[in-house]
């Protein structure tokens, strides 16, 4: 049986939908009154769910934070537009090298990285060195830490803050995704078959993450990996919330 590993930071995502109806007479600002509420692993747990979903036939393991960090988002049930956002705890504590999970041999190791202190540079880049094939997502400034990971994906914009240090050398490398336009990897942009209305982006990237690993382990085809990942995620941004497909 394959084996994954899935190491980064986790938190609670909850998305409370309601009505806005009307402004609050005492301030300028809509009067929200809940109506559904929705609770989902998020980060690196989204990440978790997703790829378990796509091939339960594959042994997982996630390693994250303990401390419960929650992102409570009110949106307008009609509009599906976010009111406002409420984190709490927003720092995850710290990853540690002793621990029996990362004993064993993996097919592959997926680095969820959102920068809230579950793994520091030189964390990621021990893992990038104990394990022969590692995908990574960070939220962090890239730089040499990086440079022993397999498969690195990162958006447009996080792409365009990190482009002076990305040269021709990560070609090879380096995943971008760049919305509806597509990915590029290598030179080459990969456009998506259908072009969809995306209803929210929630979590797309964690489940592009997921369906980039399910299908390169399967055969070690990275462009094949792509095309999954990018049909995963459309299917993903046509769902409320955190989707786990």
């Amino acid at each position: 049986m394959k084996k994954v590993l899935v190491v980064g930071d986790s938190c609670q995502d909850v998305f409370i939908y309601g009505k806005c109806d009307r402004i609050c007479p005492e301030a300028p600002v809509p009067v929200f009154t809940p109506v559904e509420t929705k609770v989902n692993g998020g980060m690196s747990k989204n990440v978790f769910n997703n790829l378990a979903s796509l091939n339960p036939s594959v042994e997982y393991s996630l390693y994250t934070n303990t401390n419960k960090i929650t992102k409570t988002r009110y949106v307008d049930y009609k509009t599906n537009q976010m009111i406002v956002r409420v984190d709490e705890n927003d720092k995850a504590d710290k990853f540690y090298r002793n621990t029996d999970l990362l004993r064993y041999n993996y097919d592959a190791v997926v680095i969820s990285d959102y920068n809230k202190g579950f793994l520091t540079e030189d964390d990621i880049k021990w893992l990038a060195n104990k394990y022969p094939v590692t995908f990574l997502d960070t939220k962090k400034q890239i730089g040499d830490w990086v440079r022993d990971i397999t498969y690195i994906k990162i958006n447009e914009s996080e792409y365009n803050r990190n482009r002076e240090y990305l040269d021709e050398s990560f070609d090879s490398n380096l995943i971008v995704t760049l919305g509806e336009k597509g990915v590029r990897y290598n030179n080459d942009v990969y456009t998506p078959n259908d072009i969809v209305d995306a209803f929210d982006l929630s979590g797309a990237g964690d489940t592009f993450l997921a369906g980039l690993v399910t299908s390169y382990i399967e055969d070690k085809d990275i462009n094949k990996a792509i095309l999954f990942a990018q049909e995963c995620a459309g299917k993903a941004i046509v769902k409320k919330g955190v989707a786990v497909i």
